[in-house]
């Protein structure tokens, strides 16, 4: 059997600060109450997505690299990743604020967990009024200021907090402190890595375990980068029909998509899977006489062999993310 544009199952993550919004917003098909996120395509050990559509229904990720090896994932892709999948894509609903955390890098994360570090990037698709996220620091700190700061329980008034709205764009290096703040809704795009270093947590007693969570200052204080920097947000353009660059990354690549009308993408020189996820509108995905509707808040992968596909608004724009290595 060939390949074919497929979609996943979507795990549904129970989170304290998880709100409505995946279900209300983004017509995701769950029963349980504070669901704060949706892992889309997800190779996490134990939390591995399921195809949802077509002849492989019900194989994970790596099942298909298993099998087609760098038809599915890319040559290049597949001789630096083997049968893991280097990519893990989510919907986040915070209806109160996440905690303020860092992520380790690659080599840390290789020698204290064995896994990918999180190099991560958000785009967000709705907010409330005021919402914000806290990216990074306004001012330059050492170990012993923030040490003091984090004893105090003061360490967000140092935190760089930006009011959010449709579009804006973060990325999130692996050593930056970062958190979202109540009220969004977006999309992120991270390495397949799910090691958080938790730094402050606003003493809130998870209403499941009926304790605090747990802080790992002792092991976040070596991969916080301290330095601020001028502009944290991502500008790119939203020319209609070509690929906006997003963000570009040695850890993935993103592009934003407006299609009005028709828009034939061709991947013939690109030796990578690709991802869309959409991020508004809907619109119909056309590979080898099928067709494949997409939603706001869907998401299909294209494996690697597949060159050429035709993308058709079904509204006025459809929004997509596109992403590859």
């Amino acid at each position: 059997m060939k390949l074919y544009p497929l979609k996943f199952t979507p795990l549904y993550k129970y989170r304290l600060w998880g709100g409505e919004k995946l279900k209300t917003v983004l017509n995701k098909n769950y029963s349980e109450t504070s669901i704060g996120e949706s892992w889309e395509i997800s190779d996490v050990k134990n939390d591995e997505t399921v195809v949802a559509n077509g002849f492989f229904k019900g194989k994970t990720l790596s099942n298909l690299i298993a099998e087609f090896k760098g038809d599915f994932l890319g040559t290049k892709v597949y001789e630096q990743f083997g049968n893991e999948f280097p990519l893990l894509i989510k919907f986040i609903d915070a209806k109160t604020p996440l905690s303020i955390q860092v992520h380790p890098s690659n080599e840390i994360a290789k020698e204290r967990h064995n896994s990918f570090g999180k190099n991560e990037m958000w785009y967000v698709m709705e907010a409330d009024e005021n919402a914000e996220l806290i990216v990074g620091f306004d001012e330059k700190l050492d170990k012993t200021a923030y040490n003091s700061l984090v004893e105090n329980g003061t360490v967000l008034e140092k935190m760089h907090h930006e009011k959010v709205a449709e579009g804006d764009t973060f990325y999130i290096p692996t050593g930056r402190v970062h958190a979202i703040g109540a009220g969004v809704l977006l999309a992120e795009i991270q390495q397949t890595s799910d090691i958080t270093y938790r730094i402050y947590d606003y003493n809130r007693v998870d209403a499941k375990t009926g304790k605090l969570r747990d802080l790992h200052n002792d092991l976040a204080i070596d991969v916080i980068d301290f330095e601020p920097k001028e502009n944290y947000k991502t500008n790119y353009k939203t020319a209609k029909n070509v690929a906006n660059k997003l963000v570009h990354s040695p850890y993935f690549t993103s592009n934003f998509l407006v299609v009005e009308g028709t828009l034939e993408q061709d991947y013939t020189q690109l030796d990578s899977f690709v991802i869309y996820m959409c991020v508004d509108g809907n619109l119909e995905l056309s590979f080898n006489d099928e067709i494949y509707p997409l939603e706001k808040g869907e998401t299909i992968l294209l494996p690697a062999i597949i060159n050429k596909v035709k993308l058709v608004s079904q509204s006025k724009q459809a929004k997509l993310i596109e992403v590859y290595l």
